[in-house]
Order: structure tokens, then C-alpha cells, then sequence
């Protein structure tokens, strides 16, 4: 039975879930960057991505974050509850990189003085400009009361996720998520979204600073999924794949 596509992103499909107000998200290998002027292939990402943003996403809910995440389903899939997205990416910084040290000239690697939360609104075609929440209230993208409760839970996120990477030797130097309006009869709140992955988030080696996260694919670094790999071993969820999943990853030691 064909089941319907809904949604088709870079990096995920979403198809029509198995029970009304339910979405399959079926995790792909592409991998984009620079807002889709680069594309390529990272053998076994969508493996590796769906198996760590169920291990997080479940950790987060054991610590009270909401989220659309119901059970992951098979290699490349899992269910999650049907949301209205905000059409916002909501970046926490902990570290200088990426767009933050071009665009203020601060050198990559600089340990900020505190944590920053920024606002992109999501628009392939204006490249996701960065907004501020006088825009995103103006146009009423989300309200003051929505942009308190998405700033709360993404640095209640930030110190969580923050705590559990460096238990496993790992820099958590910034990440992006995005929420949706979760609707339960007449009640409506704000859950977490999306995913949370190395597409999503800058990972640095505590020692080395050596990247580990989708910056590999998009500086031609090299070892991209090893990096992934290296991620989902040391969270503990590599997943005991065969050959057609994931085309032999290798166990870095």
C-alpha cells in the first residue's frame, strides 16, 4: 500500500501516520548545506540520525521537555505526533562558529560569556535570515507567550543536552530546533519538533576539538560518517545494522 506523502524536507519525508494526528518522519541520506546550494549522499546518515534523535529526544522527555516524538519504528522511521510548525529555527550558541563568527568577526572556537538564543525564520528561498522577536511578533509568526515558553525550553534543552555530551567526551558548541503548536482537543502547547542529530548541531571531540557533526560535509573535511558513527557509539546507539541499512559502517575504536 502506497502511503501518503505529506511533506518532503532536505534531509526527512513525512508521511500520513498510521492514526489520525500521527506523521511518519522517514529519515533520508541527503544531506544539504548553504541552504541547498550544496547536496550530496552521507551512506547510513538517516540510520544513524533517526536512532540518536530517539535517544534524545526520549531523554528530554524523561526530564519533562514535550515533544511530537512517539516511538521510532524500524531503521529509518518513527512516529511522532502531527504538529503546526513555527516557522522558526530557534539556534542556541555556547561556542563562537558558523555564521555567528562571520558575521561579528569573533574567532571560531571563543567560549561565549553566556549562552545565546537566536531566531531564523525558515525560508529556503530569503536563505533563513535571522530575525528578531519584534519580527516575529510583528508578523505574527509566534506570540510573546510562545517565544517565553520556546526560550525557556530550548536553554532548559541547552543545559540538559550540554550535561549528557560531555559525559560522553563531547562539546555541544551550538544546535538549532524547531517547535510546533501541538493541538489536544481544545488545548493547544508548544512541543519540540523536527530532530536533534549532528544535521542539527555543532559536536566537537573535548580534547581535540575535532569536528564531529555535518560541518565535515559541508568544509570537504572528510570522514563524515565516521563522525556521525563516532557520535551514535559513544551516545550508546549504534545501531546493529546489516549491510543493505547501512552499507558496513565501521566501530571506530
Amino acid at each position: 500500500m502506497r502511503r501518503k506523502r505529506i511533506y518532503e524536507g532536505k534531509a526527512k519525508v513525512l508521511f500520513e501516520g498510521p492514526e489520525p494526528g500521527t506523521l511518519v518522519q522517514y529519515f533520508k541520506d541527503d544531506a544539504t548545506a548553504f541552504n541547498n546550494q550544496k547536496k550530496g549522499t552521507i551512506t547510513g546518515k538517516g540510520v544513524l540520525n533517526n536512532r540518536i534523535s530517539e535517544y534524545l529526544m526520549m531523554r528530554l522527555e524523561s526530564i519533562g521537555v514535550p515533544t511530537h516524538f512517539v516511538r521510532r519504528l524500524n531503521m529509518r522511521e518513527q512516529l511522532v505526533r502531527e504538529v503546526e510548525i513555527i516557522p522558526l529555527e530557534v539556534v542556541v550558541r555556547n561556542v563562537a562558529a558558523g555564521s555567528l563568527s562571520k558575521r561579528l568577526g569573533i574567532e571560531e572556537g571563543t567560549a561565549l560569556p553566556r549562552s545565546i538564543v537566536e531566531y531564523y525564520l525558515k525560508n529556503d528561498a530569503l536563505g533563513d535570515p535571522l530575525v528578531t522577536e519584534e519580527h516575529i511578533t510583528c508578523f505574527n509568526w509566534a506570540g510573546p507567550q510562545d517565544l517565553d515558553e520556546m526560550m525557556q525550553m530550548a536553554l532548559r534543552v541547552n543545559d540538559f543536552l550540554t550535561g549528557l555530551f560531555l559525559g560522553v567526551g563531547i562539546k555541544l558548541v551550538d544546535f538549532k530546533l524547531e517547535f510546533g503548536r501541538l493541538w489536544e482537543e481544545d488545548q493547544m502547547r508548544i512541543v519540540l519538533a523536527d530532530e536533534i542529530s549532528p544535521d542539527s548541531c555543532r559536536l566537537w571531540d573535548i580534547k581535540t576539538n575535532e569536528k564531529l557533526d555535518k560541518d565535515r560535509f559541508r568544509r570537504d573535511l572528510g570522514k563524515v560518517e565516521e563522525a556521525y558513527q563516532e557520535i551514535a557509539r559513544r551516545l550508546g546507539v549504534l545501531p546493529e545494522a546489516g549491510p543493505l541499512d547501512m552499507q558496513g559502517p565501521k566501530v571506530m575504536q
